[in-house]
């Protein structure tokens, strides 16, 4: 019988004379059933012996996901490295140089992150032609929520979905769109669902330290969304994927939670002392820049490498790297250990800046509209950053 996770147990012999030897769980999800590719196994409950030897046999699901429309959206206002050279000591070399970055947007007036994540997700629907009545589900990858208990629905809401489909947040900063990808395919293979809306997007410039030329000239806003629509197992766009956490590099980059200097604490005439607690906020962005730099290229290429053998395929398979915009010397340092020429990187970094969550749609939507990224090519996509969490993807557009 099935246990809590869909996997067959072996204790049950009818299932395993029925079962290809060549079954394989791995990281990635990928299981071999006789000769189908799947990443999910459902089963329903067995109530009683008088049920069929059929009936206890797991119901392999064999749909697939593809990628099918993108967008995206960014503030209005453009802040340049000759602007910032006016409030800090910097300069539009020494930042392009050591970051290949000349541009950010950053949100300013009645501009929200929520109007930016409805803007791109309308693109993408569009483009994907889905109605947003046949939405049934949103995943909000960000880290700069608008409110504590997340934005999604606040975006489900605002797109007019009148079905009330689930909508929910995804915590994971610059990773969050790999993992917001990997969900979106999970829900798809195992629960059933048509069309995924997943969102990227951060507005990281309300956490930054003005002041502080080692951050401040790293981060802008944006949003991007795509659309990841269920389909026959043998058009399947997501063929391979690899995610990693580490909490010990937190230290290396973080936006700590911390209690505010003022505090009226209770008189200690039976009361409890240290009660009501501390009003609490979060500190500005802290980043060990050498130390993140270090692990990005030691662990990224290693991801995307394991990703694209789970897929059966190597770096000469990839029509385009493309990497969570943090940084270029970061992008070329990849780049060049998974020996893939610069010609075939998409990068737009020297625009926008590192816009956490949605640095990767964004990118994917301005190369699929520009007509660089066609359809059936294959992308390697990496994210990487505050967690410290990584993780890759191998996708095919379209």
């Amino acid at each position: 019988m099935a246990n809590a996770y869909g996997l067959v147990s072996p204790s049950v012999p009818s299932l395993k004379r029925r079962i290809s030897p060549n079954l394989g769980v791995k990281r990635s999800g990928f299981c071999l059933y006789e000769g189908f590719t799947s990443r999910v196994f459902c089963s329903s409950s067995i109530e009683g012996a008088e049920k069929s030897e059929s009936a206890r046999l797991p119901r392999l699901i064999s749909k697939g996901c593809k990628l099918v429309g993108c967008g995206s959206a960014v503030p209005s206002l453009k802040v340049s490295n000759d602007d910032l050279s006016k409030i800090v000591d910097t300069s539009d070399e020494w930042i392009s140089v050591r970051t290949g970055i000349h541009n950010r947007r950053v949100l300013s007036g009645n501009e929200s992150l929520t109007a930016l994540a409805v803007e791109a997700a309308r693109k993408a629907l569009r483009m994907a032609q889905v109605d947003p009545d046949d939405v049934d589900l949103v995943l909000m990858c960000t880290s700069t929520p608008e409110d504590l208990f997340g934005s999604g629905p606040q975006v489900q809401k605002s797109l007019g979905c009148k079905r009330n489909p689930l909508a929910y947040d995804i915590t994971a900063a610059c990773s969050g769109f790999i993992l917001g990808l990997v969900s979106a395919a999970c829900h798809i293979r195992g629960g059933g669902f048509n069309n995924v809306l997943v969102i990227g997007a951060d507005s990281l410039s309300r956490h930054v330290d003005w002041t502080d030329r080692g951050t401040c000239i790293l981060f802008g806003d944006a949003a991007g969304a795509v659309v990841v629509q269920a389909c026959d197992n043998e058009e399947d766009g997501l063929l391979g994927f690899d995610l990693h956490s580490d909490g010990e590099g937190h230290r290396h980059l973080n936006v700590s939670f911390k209690e505010q200097e003022t505090h009226n604490e209770m008189g200690s005439n039976g009361s409890v002392l240290g009660f009501p607690p501390r009003r609490h906020s979060y500190s500005c962005l802290q980043m060990n820049g050498k130390e993140v730099f270090r692990f990005a290229v030691r662990c990224v290429p290693q991801s995307i490498e394991l990703a694209l053998g789970k897929a059966g395929l190597s770096a000469a398979n990839v029509d385009w790297l493309l990497l969570h915009q943090a940084n270029q010397r970061i992008v070329d340092a990849v780049a060049t250990r998974l020996d893939i020429p610069s010609e075939r990187v998409i990068s737009n970094l020297a625009n926008y800046g590192n816009t956490s969550a949605a640095s990767i749609p964004l990118a994917l939507d301005e190369a699929v509209r520009s007509g660089k990224v066609k359809s059936g090519q294959t992308i390697a996509a990496a994210g990487f950053g505050a967690g410290l969490t990584w993780g890759s993807a191998i996708v095919r557009w379209g």
